[in-house]
């Protein structure tokens, strides 16, 4: 390993050392320790899906014309750093939004940005580029582990005592580390500079819009919105749902999830390649149905293992479906739209998707709250049904079509 991909594999490391390090625990935080309602969390995590949709102008208006990459990245770590501090301080849900919002703005750029300082210092991307992305994947693990087994923040004496704000503080200081390491990356200089800028409509994916007028390119889109909305459920209540049964050292067992994301993607191009794209992403859409059936059934003694199922799912649920819809994106687009259609894709699912995902999340959460805490099994079995149906009409309407994944 030389000494630039050792520098890359750093910065992706702390990239999602940094998300996963509060974001998994952030409605359990917001429902015990600032005794915020489910809508109130669906409104924290719908900060995503803003950051998502901002992200473009931010990547495409500055990034790519004006300043460095990594620079830019320096600049967003500090300000989220900062950010990441006031989150620690607040006291409660009205104080804390405004600074969790500010973040998801800061940080959803990001995510780009490391890809495009990465990307800038290789000869072939398509080669090396996944074993650098792959620190990002066990950064988000370590995350998880370290607020389970280390310092237990997570437990049920840690919740109540309040130790879960403490992952504010970690991420503030890992934050930090990222900003002021970003400006020793290698120079990444702006991708449009000296040539034409390119457009709002590009920026946003609209280029691509005419691949709608593809029917099976349709019924995919319409599906990948919808899929959001399940999806979210999972985001904002797993850790909750988790900590309220008493699964103890939930968040720790919650990076199961991305063990299986790894081994699910390494086995995606085998899949597609012997049984196609279209049984490919049911097989992810029925994943989602049976990962929520799990949950609903399971409970944190004699079924525990269910849970453990579901968790594991994750990697199915999200590879088979989501980058397997990347691929398809990617081989249905022409050359001229291929980084549009994937933009479009990305502000319809992680944008518009999620953000009403949230939103009806936080809704049925609030339906099936009572003294005595939730009514998890109606919870769960809502973005079960939901899934289901989105399942069943892809089936009935998408047509067979031949898409080849190298392996």
């Amino acid at each position: 390993m030389n000494t630039i991909t050792i520098r890359l594999s750093i910065m992706m490391f702390l990239q999602f050392f940094i998300w996963g390090g509060w974001f998994v625990t952030l409605g359990t935080f917001l429902g015990g320790t600032l005794g915020a309602s489910g809508s109130e969390i669906g409104m924290a995590f719908s900060t995503q899906s803003w950051g998502a949709i901002i992200a473009p102008f931010i990547i495409g208006l500055i990034a790519d014309r004006f300043f460095n990459a990594e620079r830019i990245l320096g600049i967003l770590h500090l300000v989220g750093a900062a950010l990441m501090y006031m989150m620690y301080m607040s006291t409660d849900f009205a104080g804390f939004y405004p600074y969790v919002l500010g973040y998801m703005i800061a940080y959803m750029p990001t995510l780009a940005l490391v890809n495009s300082v990465s990307f800038g210092q290789m000869a072939d991307p398509s080669k090396e580029f996944g074993k650098i992305r792959v620190w990002g994947t066990i950064g988000w693990i370590v995350a998880g582990l370290v607020i389970s087994y280390v310092f237990s923040w997570d437990s049920q004496q840690g919740i109540a005592d309040g130790m879960l704000r403490n992952t504010f503080m970690l991420c503030a200081i890992a934050s930090l580390a990222l900003g002021i390491y970003s400006f020793t990356l290698p120079a990444t200089p702006p991708a449009a500079k000296g040539s034409e800028a390119a457009s709002l409509g590009q920026l946003l994916g609209l280029d691509a819009l005419a691949m709608l007028k593809d029917r099976n390119f349709f019924v995919f889109f319409a599906s990948s919105v919808l899929i959001c909305i399940p999806l979210a459920f999972y985001y904002q209540n797993a850790n909750p749902f988790l900590t309220e049964i008493g699964v103890e050292n939930a968040t720790g067992k919650m990076t199961l999830g991305q063990v299986s994301e790894v081994l699910f993607m390494l086995a995606l191009p085998v899949f597609l390649n012997r049984f196609g794209i279209k049984m490919t992403l049911l097989l992810g859409m029925a994943a989602w149905v049976l990962r929520y059936a799990l949950f609903a059934f399971g409970d944190a003694e004699s079924g525990l293992f269910l849970l453990i199922i579901g968790i594991a799912l994750h990697g199915i649920c999200y590879d088979f479906f989501f980058v397997s819809g990347q691929i398809y994106t990617n081989a249905k687009a022409g050359d001229k739209v291929k980084s549009a259609a994937q933009g479009l894709i990305t502000l319809a699912t992680y944008g518009v998707g999620m953000l009403v995902g949230f939103w009806v999340a936080g809704q049925i959460t609030d339906n099936y709250a009572g003294d005595a805490g939730h009514a998890w099994q109606q919870i769960w079995l809502f973005p079960a049904a939901f899934a289901a149906v989105v399942l069943v009409l892809f089936l009935l309407i998408f047509k067979k079509e031949e898409v080849k994944a190298d392996v």
